[in-house]
């Protein structure tokens, strides 16, 4: 599906269409090829809420290096490009760059999803529970994989939350 000559990669198709407000919510990240910062993430989450002027405030929180290590938030900002089905977003960590967003796969639930980059450097396996069935698990990997990605740098995020009462967004309370 996906040819390969060098550097020279197709373009990661988007899903048609994303239903922003079924979107929104929590999104466990079970498995992702990492940025610098969540190299060593535990019980990631990636929240998602729609602003009413269009943007997607966006809450990214995770335990470094272990289940009890130090709790890590981050907050860009999305905003959802025109005219691609709400499918390819910019988030913004620093002004004025925009990384590439782009939503590669969404199941017709929306309990799964994967987030892509044209530049095959990062992607991300996210659900709405923190472990997903190991059928599932291998197709998602196996449609990264089908994109181009070198699977050799994914890496399965540790997710436990048996400790937890129940699960809160420790965001909310900061």
């Amino acid at each position: 599906m996906v040819a390969c000559a060098g550097n020279n990669m197709n373009e990661i198709p988007l899903v048609k269409q994303v239903e922003l407000p079924k979107f929104m919510g929590d999104w466990y990240v079970i498995a992702v090829i990492p940025t610098a910062i969540e190299t060593q993430s535990y019980n990631a989450i990636e929240h998602y809420q729609l602003n009413a002027d269009g943007t997607i405030a966006t809450t990214f929180t995770f335990y470094k290096g272990a289940f009890d290590g130090p709790f890590k938030t981050y907050q860009p900002t999305g905003f959802v490009r025109p005219d691609s089905g709400n499918a390819l977003w910019g988030m913004q960590f620093i002004w004025p760059i925009k990384a590439e967003y782009r939503i590669a796969y969404l199941d017709a639930q929306y309990q799964r999803t994967i987030i892509a980059r044209n530049a095959r450097d990062y992607v991300w396996i996210m659900a709405r529970t923190p472990q997903i069935s190991d059928e599932n698990y291998l197709e998602m990997t196996t449609f990264v994989k089908n994109l181009g990605y070198d699977m050799s740098k994914l890496r399965k995020v540790p997710q436990d939350w048996s400790k937890k009462s129940s699960f809160t967004n420790k965001s909310d309370k900061q």
